[in-house]
C-alpha cells in the first residue's frame, strides 16, 4: 500500500493517463454544435444560458448540426421547435419538493439532502458521469461543484452522512485521475477551469472521521492537484510578467498563483452575457477580456469588484493580472497537507520539501498582500506591482490558513468588526455595484472561513457575534419564504440576496452545509 502511494513513477503515469483521457471526453456543447449553439444563446431562447448548455441531444450531434445548417435560413424555421424536437432535459425522477412549514431549518436541511442527492454513472450530454452519489447546490446547479462541495460536506458531517462525504471526496479524486485536476463541476463546458482548491480541506475533514491515514490514501491526488496549479513553472522565464497559466514568478523568485482559464472564448453557459460585455468594452482585446471573465469564474467570485480596475464596471475586469489572497492561502494549506502526509509516511526529504514551499508561500503572501496602512490583506496586481486597494473578505484567508501574525490578526479583526459587520452578517466587499460577490450580499462559505479564521487567533466573541447574526438572517428568510437560498442581503430588506447573471437560487447546498454545522455547535445531534 505505502510503496504504491509514494511511488513517483505511479503518480507520473497517472498524469499521463489523465491527459490521455481528457482528449476522449465529449466536446463542450459550444464546440460540438457550433453555429446552432451560438444562435440559441445569442437569441436568448432561454433566459439562462446554462439551460441550453445542459440539454441532452436526442440524436447524434453531427445529424443535429447538419440539419440545422440546412433549415436555419428557411423563413418559416422555428428555432424553439427545433430544440424541442432534438433535445431533452435531464431531471430527477422526483415530484417537486414542497417544504413542510412545520419543520425547523435544521429538520429541513436534513430532509433536503435526499432531494439534492444526484447519481449519474453515464455521461448525458454535457454532464460527466461520476462513480458515487453527490449533493448538488440546487436550482440551476445540478452538478458536483468543486468548492461548494467542501461546505456541503460540513453539513453532511454534522448529520453523520459520512458515506456521502466520502463518496464526494472519491468523486473529486476520480476527476483528478481523469482530467489531472478538479474542474469547476462535472460538465464538459467547465473542463478548462477549476475553482478555489479546497480538496485538501475535504481530505482533512474525512481524516477527522476515519483517521490521519486518509491523508496518505489521497496523497497521490493531492500531489496531482498541486502539479496542476504549478504547471508551466519551467516556462516562466520566457513569459511577459513571468507568468504562465496559473503560476507567477515574483521578483524574489518565489512562485505564487493566480486564477486562470485554458480558453479565451465566451463562457458557453454565459455566452450572451460575455459577448455583450465584450461588445460594450472600449479599447479592449476581446480574447483577453474573455480570459479575465473566465478566470473570474474560476475564482468562484463571479463577479466582484475585486477583479475590476473600475469597481463599478465589469468591462475593466483583469482577474488574470492579480495574485489572489484566498487562492494562495488555500495552496499553502495544500502544501502543508502534502507535507503532513509525507511525514506520516516517514519521508523526511519530501516532508521538508513541501514544508519549505509552504513557508516560502506564507512569507510571500505577507510580503505582497499585507497592507500596513489599512491593516488588512489585499490582492496584489503583479502587472503594476501594487496591491489592488480593494478590501474584501478574501483578506481574512491568512487567518483561516494560520499564516497571519498576532498583530496582523488583531488589525484584521478590527476592520471586520468596524467595516464589514452588518446587522445580518458580513458583507463580501465594501462596494455596492450590483455584482453578486459585492455588498450588500453575504455568502455562507465566506462566513465559515471568517468565523474559523477569527477563532484561530482567539477572537471567539467576534466570531460568535458573526455566527449568530448569520444564523438569524438564514432563519428570517426561512420563516418568511420556507427555503434556504444561495446568498443573502445582510444589510437591508427581507434578507434575499441579489445581483449577478442569474436569478437567486434556492436549495441551497453550501448554505445548508454551513448552517447545519454552525447550529450543531450549540446543539450537537
Amino acid at each position: 500500500m505505502i510503496e504504491k502511494i509514494i511511488n513517483t513513477d505511479k503518480i507520473k503515469s497517472s498524469l499521463v493517463s489523465a491527459a490521455g483521457q481528457l482528449i476522449r471526453v465529449s466536446k463542450s456543447p459550444d464546440e460540438a454544435f457550433g453555429v446552432l449553439f451560438s444562435d440559441v444563446q445569442q437569441n436568448r431562447i432561454y433566459s439562462d444560458g446554462k439551460s441550453f448548455a445542459d440539454l441532452i441531444p436526442k440524436h447524434k450531434i453531427k445529424q443535429i448540426r447538419q440539419e440545422y445548417l440546412i433549415l436555419k435560413d428557411d423563413p418559416h424555421f422555428d428555432l424553439r421547435d427545433f430544440i424541442s424536437r432534438h433535445f431533452y432535459t435531464l431531471s430527477p425522477q422526483k415530484p417537486p419538493y414542497i417544504t413542510n412549514q412545520k419543520m425547523t431549518p435544521r429538520e429541513h436541511i436534513r430532509e433536503l439532502w435526499s432531494e439534492l442527492e444526484h447519481k449519474h454513472r453515464r455521461d448525458k450530454g454535457s454532464l460527466i458521469a461520476l462513480p458515487y452519489a453527490y449533493i448538488v447546490p440546487g436550482g440551476r446547479f445540478s452538478e458536483q461543484y468543486y468548492w461548494d462541495s467542501y461546505f456541503i460536506m460540513l453539513g453532511l458531517a454534522a448529520d453523520g452522512r459520512w458515506d456521502i462525504v466520502e463518496g464526494m471526496v472519491k468523486n473529486a479524486a476520480y476527476m483528478i485521475r481523469k482530467f489531472g485536476f478538479i474542474p469547476t463541476a462535472n460538465r464538459t463546458y467547465l473542463l478548462s477551469r477549476s475553482q478555489p482548491p479546497f480538496f485538501s480541506r475535504m481530505v482533512k475533514l474525512l481524516a477527522r472521521h476515519k483517521g490521519s491515514m486518509v491523508m496518505v490514501e489521497y496523497l497521490p491526488y493531492l500531489v496531482l492537484e498541486y502539479r496542476f496549479w504549478m504547471k508551466g513553472k519551467s516556462k516562466l522565464a520566457k513569459q511577459e510578467h513571468r507568468a504562465f497559466a496559473r503560476v507567477v514568478e515574483m521578483k524574489n523568485s518565489v512562485l505564487l498563483n493566480r486564477y486562470y482559464d485554458n480558453k479565451m472564448t465566451p463562457r458557453p453557459e454565459s455566452l450572451h452575457e460575455d459577448t455583450e460585455t465584450a461588445g460594450h468594452a472600449i479599447e479592449r482585446d476581446a480574447d483577453r477580456l474573455y480570459l479575465h471573465l473566465r478566470a473570474g469564474a474560476e475564482s468562484g467570485w463571479d463577479f466582484s469588484s475585486r477583479w475590476f480596475a473600475d469597481a463599478n464596471d465589469i468591462r475593466t475586469i483583469h482577474t488574470a493580472d492579480i495574485i489572489p489572497i484566498d487562492l494562495n492561502c488555500l495552496l499553502y494549506q495544500l502544501e502543508t497537507t502534502i507535507a503532513e502526509a509525507y511525514q506520516l509516511l516517514k519521508q523526511p526529504f519530501l516532508f521538508r520539501k513541501f514544508q519549505k514551499l509552504a513557508d516560502r508561500r506564507a512569507a510571500a503572501i505577507n510580503s505582497y498582500c499585507w497592507d500596513k496602512e489599512s491593516g488588512f490583506f489585499m490582492d496584489y496586481n503583479f502587472h503594476n506591482e501594487n496591491r489592488t486597494g480593494r478590501l474584501s473578505l478574501a483578506g481574512v484567508f491568512p487567518l483561516y490558513a494560520k499564516i497571519a501574525s498576532a498583530k496582523q490578526a488583531a488589525a484584521v479583526a478590527s476592520v471586520i468588526q468596524k467595516d464589514f459587520l452588518k446587522d445580518g452578517g458580513l458583507v463580501t466587499t465594501l462596494v455596492d455595484n450590483s455584482q453578486q460577490w459585492d455588498a450588500p450580499n453575504g455568502w455562507a462559505p465566506l462566513h465559515w472561513v471568517i468565523i474559523e479564521g477569527l477563532r484561530n487567533y482567539g477572537y471567539h466573541g467576534l466570531a460568535d457575534d458573526i455566527k449568530h447574526r448569520w444564523i438569524a438572517t438564514n432563519i428570517k428568510v426561512y420563516q418568511s419564504r420556507h427555503k434556504l437560498v444561495e446568498k443573502y442581503n445582510v444589510v437591508t430588506g427581507n434578507g434575499l440576496g441579489g445581483g449577478g447573471e442569474y436569478p437567486l437560487q434556492d436549495g441551497f447546498g453550501w448554505t445548508n452545509g454551513v448552517l447545519a454545522a454552525l447550529l450543531n455547535e450549540d446543539n450537537p445531534e
